[in-house]
This record gives structure tokens, C-alpha cells and sequence, in this order.
């Protein structure tokens, strides 16, 4: 099996459970896999596992039953360490929320991740950095602090960061979950642009039905369990 070949992300019987004081099973038996390129949304009602799931197949909630692997390396059972360089490279994180940090510039927050890696000079982290911003048309808005933006430009300069690394797979918790209708279309199309134009993976989470149906596949959830993929 060649590199295009092997699966971005692979989950065999995840398993989740609470314990809180009596022990509740939020994940039943989750199976499925994300090939190189794919474009694809979970749904289900709120409270079915969704973002759950997403922490576990982010590498960020270790405490599961079941096989995650992640272009094609088994990574269950993994050091906390070694999860966190694996992230950091490999999976890039678009939240709901921006999470931008006000006191830094744009440029200096697209950058973070990139500093953190450690894999580039500061000199070509910038350069990257602009030309992740470019593909969002922020390129002008670099040496602006973060509180000067409005929340949709925000949005967008948190998938820039998501980017900045090249990673593997960008995943989302409904990132457009605080977004006008305006600013959610610009989102999804850039999303839809990066999987088309940039063969970008993409696993995303959303209670948004016109985002979902635009994507190559849904993954539908209902009490714990995957019910339609």
C-alpha cells in the first residue's frame, strides 16, 4: 500500500465511557476510516458523542477502548509526549471558538504552532505564515493585533494557524458554529477549496445540514454509536 493509499485515519471500536459516580457509555463500538483527501462532517443531535469522538481521534482524549491510527501508524497506548509532537505536526485544530491570543499580531498568531514544531527558521515560518493567511485573504490584516478583527476574520486566521504546519488532517468542532451566514459560507467554501484545490483531509464536526451536505461524506451519529457513513 503506497502512501495515497493508507488510510489518514483509521478508528476500530472506540469506546467511551464517564464515570460520574456510575459509570455511562458515551461511545459504542465507533468504527470507521478517513482516506487522503476526503472532506467529511459528522452530525448528529446534540449530546450524541460527537465532540467525544473528535477529542479521542485528535490524540487529545487518551482514556478509550479501542484501536486509533493515524497514517497508518497504530497510535493507542502512545506516551502523552509523543501524542503531543504528533498533533502538533500532524493534525491541525479549528475550534468553535478562535482561541487567538489578543497581545500577539496575526501574523504572530498563525505562526505559533510553526515556533512550536520547530521545523522552520523564524524568517521562513513568516514567509508561510503570510502565504497561510493569503489563501483566506488576511494577508493585509498580519501586523494587526487579534482584538482588531471582526469574529469572521478571527475564524479565518485560526484555520491559517491550523495550517501553518501542512498538517495531515485539519479537524473542526463546529467551526462555523459562531459565524454569521455570510462569514460560515466563506469558511466552508475555503475548506471546500483546500480539499479541492490542496488535497487537504478534513474531518469536521457540525450541527450546520447545508455545510454537511456540501462535503464528500457524512458520518452520522445517534446515541453513541455510528448509524450512517
Amino acid at each position: 500500500m503506497n502512501a495515497f493509499e493508507t488510510p489518514v485515519l483509521e478508528a476500530k471500536n472506540i469506546d467511551k465511557f464517564f464515570y460520574n459516580p456510575t459509570e455511562t457509555q458515551v461511545l459504542k463500538k465507533v468504527s470507521f476510516t478517513i482516506k487522503r483527501g476526503e472532506f467529511v462532517s459528522v452530525v448528529g443531535k446534540s449530546g450524541c458523542g460527537k465532540s467525544t469522538l473528535l477529542y479521542i481521534l485528535s490524540t487529545m482524549d487518551t482514556d478509550y477502548r479501542g484501536e486509533l491510527s493515524l497514517d497508518g501508524e497504530l497510535i493507542s497506548g502512545k506516551s502523552s509526549d509523543y501524542l503531543s509532537k504528533l498533533r502538533n505536526e500532524k493534525i491541525g485544530f479549528v475550534f468553535q471558538f478562535h482561541y487567538l491570543l489578543n497581545e500577539f499580531s496575526v501574523l504572530e498568531n498563525v505562526m505559533i504552532p510553526g515556533l512550536k514544531l520547530g521545523k522552520y527558521a523564524r524568517e521562513e515560518l513568516e514567509h508561510r505564515a503570510i502565504e497561510k493567511l493569503r489563501i483566506f485573504d488576511m494577508q493585509d490584516h498580519a501586523k494587526k493585533k487579534a482584538n482588531q478583527l471582526s469574529g469572521g476574520q478571527k475564524q479565518r486566521v485560526a484555520i491559517a494557524r491550523a495550517l501553518i504546519n501542512d498538517p495531515l488532517l485539519i479537524m473542526g468542532d463546529e467551526p462555523t458554529g459562531n459565524l454569521d451566514k455570510k462569514n460560515s459560507d466563506i469558511v466552508y467554501n475555503k475548506f471546500k477549496e483546500l480539499a479541492a484545490d490542496f488535497g487537504q483531509t478534513m474531518l469536521i464536526v457540525t450541527h450546520d445540514p447545508e455545510f454537511a451536505e456540501g462535503t464528500d461524506r457524512i458520518i452520522e451519529m445517534e446515541d453513541g454509536r455510528v448509524i450512517r457513513q
